[in-house]
């Protein structure tokens, strides 16, 4: 059984979505909207009669888990708001999980507090042509994963004036990013955050190039502004979260922390962000290397142990190797283009960033070492490696919570910050 302070899984959030349809047949139904990558259901819980729909994804990111949770909360708020419902013409359309073979994989690990260690060790990221909400940006129209071809088809269906992707960071503070703005939010998110004692992550490493409505809300740029490092291909607008703009709809991403860090919401002018920026580059390029290394050094046991090359976990460690020269390189050139004043929470987001891929790099491809070579000799090169990997990640992570001064937050406040800000969202529609 998992306790109060942990994140339901996939099977669980379904069980629990159903039973709410037993229970109020008049308002709720369930269906299916498609089927992953390896044949798992794809459920849509449906609340409400309305003609204006409100579209909440959650697990879009299989490493961030509070959405399952917050999908059910609203479901059951809105059971409990139905004559709001009515009155404001409302249907709440909630996909319980958009990547469940990678939600999946996350499964593994503790569902509520753990060391930092212990979640990177457990944790699963894609490459980011195999999240569903992203590869639109590298593949062409009618060569969607199933997950993304289902989402579309969903959003298409219903023409929602909301869509809520539900996101969440291991390290930091709480933000929202806006694909059109909704004038206001803001205040209610920051005094739900402050109630709730979570940072408003004023400078991010996601949306550092979009403009803000106000402290950690942010939206798209438009006019084909930057809104990505030079280094990273995926863009909004190759993303489902475009979707919803053919119907005169918008998106609100909204991230909540797994572990929270006021570093991330110091607003102070950084007193030599080009010095910290080289800093930072430097670290990219040593973990980089390291990255490599350890790849190459365990490909050929992966083969042996039959690891096939398209196993995603291996993808996801190609993909986090790759990434550290071309960060590194964004981050030497961010003084002189940088969009707005680098503050200390800026820099405090990129170091969390950058410290972040190495981990998972490094947790993810332990993962693939233990299970291709898990009964090796202790002296074998399978075993040190592993010794090599476990320090790394030990002494990453250690370093991590002690840079980001980061503390746990209950899951059931991860939850009801994001439905809140939600709901936040909703009111604020024209």
């Amino acid at each position: 059984m998992r306790g109060p302070d942990a994140y339901p899984t996939v099977s669980g959030v379904a069980a629990a979505a159903r039973i709410l349809t037993q229970r109020h047949p008049d308002l709720c139904r369930m269906r299916l909207a498609g089927e992953s990558r390896a044949g798992r259901p794809l459920w849509l819980l449906s609340v409400g009669h309305g003609s204006r729909h409100v579209l909440v994804v959650a697990g879009p990111h299989p490493d961030e888990q509070a959405g399952g949770a917050t999908a059910l909360w609203l479901a059951e708020q809105a059971v409990h708001d139905r004559q709001r419902l009515k009155d404001d013409d409302l249907t709440f359309d909630l996909l319980l999980c958009l990547d469940p073979d990678g939600t999946v994989l996350n499964e593994t690990g503790p569902a509520g507090p753990r060391p930092p260690a212990v979640h990177y060790r457990h944790t699963f990221r894609p490459a980011a042509d195999e999240q569903p909400e992203w590869a639109g940006s590298f593949r062409a129209p009618g060569d969607e994963l199933p997950e993304t071809y289902a989402l579309l088809a969903v959003v298409d269906e219903l023409r929602p004036v909301l869509q809520c992707s539900l996101h969440g960071t291991d390290v930091g503070g709480s933000w929202v990013q806006l694909t059109t703005d909704l004038p206001g939010l803001a205040e209610p998110f920051g005094k739900y955050a402050a109630e709730l004692d979570i940072p408003v992550q004023t400078g991010t490493y996601d949306a550092l190039f979009w403009p803000t409505s106000g402290p950690g809300v942010f939206v798209l740029p438009t006019g084909g502004a930057q809104e990505r490092f030079a280094s990273e291909p995926e863009n909004a607008e190759g993303s489902t979260w475009s979707r919803p703009h053919r119907y005169g709809g918008l998106t609100a991403v909204v991230e909540v922390p797994m572990w929270a860090s006021r570093t991330v919401a110091d607003p102070a002018p950084h007193p030599n962000p080009a010095h910290a920026l080289s800093v930072l580059a430097g670290r990219l390029r040593k973990d980089g290397a390291a990255a490599d290394a350890a790849l190459e050094q365990a490909r050929p046991l992966l083969a042996r142990s039959g690891t096939p090359a398209t196993s995603p976990l291996l993808r996801g460690v190609e993909q986090a190797a790759g990434a550290f020269a071309g960060l590194a390189d964004d981050f030497e050139t961010l003084c002189g283009q940088a969009p707005c004043t680098l503050t200390m929470a800026h820099l405090a987001a990129l170091d969390i960033a950058g410290r972040r891929i190495a981990l998972r790099a490094a947790g993810m491809l332990l993962r693939l070492v233990d299970e291709g070579c898990p009964e090796e000799a202790a002296d074998s090169e399978a075993a040190r490696l592993r010794s090599r990997l476990e320090r790394r990640l030990d002494a990453g992570s250690r370093d991590l919570l002690t840079l980001a001064d980061a503390k746990w937050v209950p899951v059931a406040d991860q939850v009801e910050l994001q439905a809140r800000t939600v709901l936040a969202a909703v009111d604020r529609l024209p």
